[in-house]
């Protein structure tokens, strides 16, 4: 294992496992409920386009992507861009992951406040998760005593956390617009809308699984660094 902190391996386990379930939950849900046509025979992409366009966001594009569950707003571009089986599918899982990114629009254009907080310290997560485990490997095996290299590491390590963390209610506050947004307007109604909030619920599923696996391993490595003293 890595570092050599076979004792400590115990803690990644139960996050591994949620993670390898949700994957799986994620993928037989929206399989499921893919094959399910909504009554208002409306793609993922027509219901995302009215979505935006009501909700003052018009200005934002609708693009199709290659790849499954590839679907995501780009704050960055002002882009929603949704994958094929999601873009020109009239079923509840694509409706339900449209009006989810298109949520996310939604949350761009209002100043949702974790949104802006989460794009503000993308930079430094993405920094944290590129270079703090090469840095805290160095420390852990080329350095002995005060150890500033294990310390840059985990400190890095910490933004990819709190990056995650913040993550959870953007994305829960995303389908909860979302499930408002399908309903108001009519677009799924009665089983349909139980539908699309399972494909949310297994999707945010994953998102949780993420956020404890990346909680787990910051309390990993605090271990392996506080045994070098």
């Amino acid at each position: 294992m890595l570092f050599g902190g076979y004792n400590t391996f115990f803690l990644l386990i139960p996050p591994l496992v949620l993670a390898i379930y949700a994957q799986s939950k994620v993928r037989s849900t929206f399989a499921r409920y893919s094959r399910v046509i909504a009554r208002s025979q409306l793609t993922g992409a027509q219901a995302a386009g009215q979505i935006l366009q009501t909700g003052g966001a018009g200005e934002v594009n609708v693009e199709k992507v290659p790849g499954q569950l590839t679907d995501h707003y780009d704050p960055r571009k002002k882009v929603l861009r949704l994958s094929e089986a999601v873009h020109d599918s009239p079923s509840i899982a694509a409706l339900g992951i449209a009006a989810h990114e298109a949520g996310h629009a939604l949350q761009h254009r209002s100043g949702y406040t974790p949104l802006t907080l989460r794009n503000a310290i993308y930079p430094i997560a993405n920094l944290g998760s590129t270079l703090a485990m090469p840095l805290f490997i160095i420390g852990f095996i080329f350095t002995r005593g005060p150890n500033i290299w294990m310390d840059l590491g985990i400190l890095l390590f910490t933004g990819a956390v709190a990056f995650t963390v913040i993550t959870l209610p953007v994305e829960f506050n995303a389908s909860k617009r979302a499930m408002t947004l399908l309903e108001e307007r009519k677009f799924l109604s009665g089983e349909e809308l139980v539908g699309a909030r399972r494909v949310l619920s297994a999707a945010a599923l994953t998102y949780v699984a993420s956020t404890a696996m990346a909680v787990m391993q910051l309390v990993r490595l605090i271990i392996l660094r506080d045994s070098r003293d």
